[in-house]
């Protein structure tokens, strides 16, 4: 594909929006299937964008197969996606594979073989594999094992696994920061690729560079045998606008008026945080000054974020695991004296209305702020993909 069709230059973050607040399509049933599999895949934000991308092109997306260890979010993938089928374990346990060497001169020692029954029913049936391997190792939050954690080697899995499936196409996402890591994972899975007949891109997208009233931003390496990736650069010129801001996300759309009380109430602030965030909105400022802050923090602090508020003429900035606590950074809400709740932060995150984040009725506020803060925002999954020739 020479370039991306005028026909396919439709997500903005009005179009994104309508995507997030209006009910489900159903699938054209009529259409090619394009069969995908989710590795590490949570609750399935980057399926949920990449799905976007492929019926765009003119597919029916059909994820078959999802993994990840943790098992109640895999519940909420197989309630938002019926039919597939889904593992609950480490992805090692997947693939039989040994990696030599490290960077341009990886290679793996033998074809990689597929060791679970039911994914190797699939081998030569998978259009696709998406996989967003473990990120806490290589974020910029992690003081302690950032560039060296044993975590980070499972970024070589998905190579590995698509080898072995012998699929035409990969996506992998993980935060910017994993082009630092000390073993050079990604350079290593690009070289595994490329000998097993991939053509490769790959960069950084940001949320809020494509309009979303988002700071969040991912590393993407995209794969195919197909053809070329289009260029991020080409995706960035296409697509790309001025952020819109976090008022914007919150006041022009109405409240999910038949949400639960799981999804529509925000946090219990302490009282010295609900202080904390009234003294913010009356002065009309954004970090708190030194002397309301906790002691440990009174002689000063790097991290100003932390107890702030969310500036409403601007993005959010990226949301984390801790958004539901202002001590964690700038998450008091813009126009009230409270953090954002879970369906306000699903919403900044592009999740759409419909999706069920507890189906069994068995989520905890915990499994929310592992969900939301750690997700790939759907927008930027359907961004990446759009650089594949479906």
């Amino acid at each position: 594909m020479s370039g991306l069709p005028i026909e396919f230059q439709l997500k903005t973050a009005e179009t994104w929006a309508s995507y997030v607040y209006l009910p489900r399509s159903k699938p054209d049933l009529s259409r090619k299937q394009l069969r995908f599999i989710d590795l590490f895949s949570s609750v399935g934000g980057l399926s949920l964008g990449v799905a976007e991308a492929i019926q765009e092109q003119g597919f029916n997306p059909r994820p078959v197969f999802a993994a990840d260890v943790d098992a109640m979010a895999i519940d909420v993938y197989r309630a938002n996606w019926p039919g597939v089928r889904t593992f609950q374990n480490s992805v090692r346990h997947l693939v039989d594979s040994h990696v030599i060497g490290q960077g341009e001169s990886a290679r793996f020692a033998y074809k990689p073989l597929i060791v679970n029954e039911l994914l190797a029913s699939m081998q030569g049936k998978i259009d696709l594999v998406v996989a967003g391997p473990p990120c806490q190792g290589n974020s910029s939050l992690n003081n302690f094992t950032r560039g060296n954690d044993p975590r980070n080697e499972l970024y070589l899995q998905v190579p590995a696994i698509a080898a072995a499936l012998d699929a035409p196409m990969v996506i992998i996402e993980n935060v910017p920061g994993v082009v630092r890591e000390q073993n050079n994972v990604v350079g290593t899975a690009a070289a595994l690729l490329e000998s097993n007949g991939y053509a490769l891109e790959s960069g950084v997208l940001s949320a809020d560079k494509f309009g979303w009233p988002q700071t969040r931003k991912r590393f993407f390496l995209v794969a195919s045998k197909v053809s070329a990736p289009i260029p991020f650069s080409q995706v960035r010129a296409t697509f790309g606008s001025e952020a819109k801001s976090i008022s914007w996300l919150l006041n022009n759309f109405p409240p999910k008026l038949d949400d639960s009380q799981l999804m529509s109430a925000p946090a219990n602030l302490s009282e010295e945080n609900l202080e904390r965030a009234q003294y913010l909105l009356e002065n009309e400022i954004f970090d708190l000054p030194l002397d309301l802050r906790p002691d440990c923090h009174k002689g000063g602090t790097t991290y100003t974020s932390s107890y702030g508020r969310m500036n409403p003429d601007r993005p959010a900035p990226t949301l984390t695991t801790g958004f539901f606590s202002p001590g964690r950074g700038r998450f008091i809400h813009p126009f009230e004296a409270r953090t954002l709740t879970p369906r306000e932060a699903a919403r900044v995150q592009g999740f759409p209305d419909w999706f069920e984040f507890n189906p069994l009725g068995k989520t905890t506020r915990s499994n929310l702020a592992k969900w939301l803060g750690d997700a790939v925002p759907p927008l930027l999954g359907y961004l990446a993909a759009k650089s594949l020739d479906l």
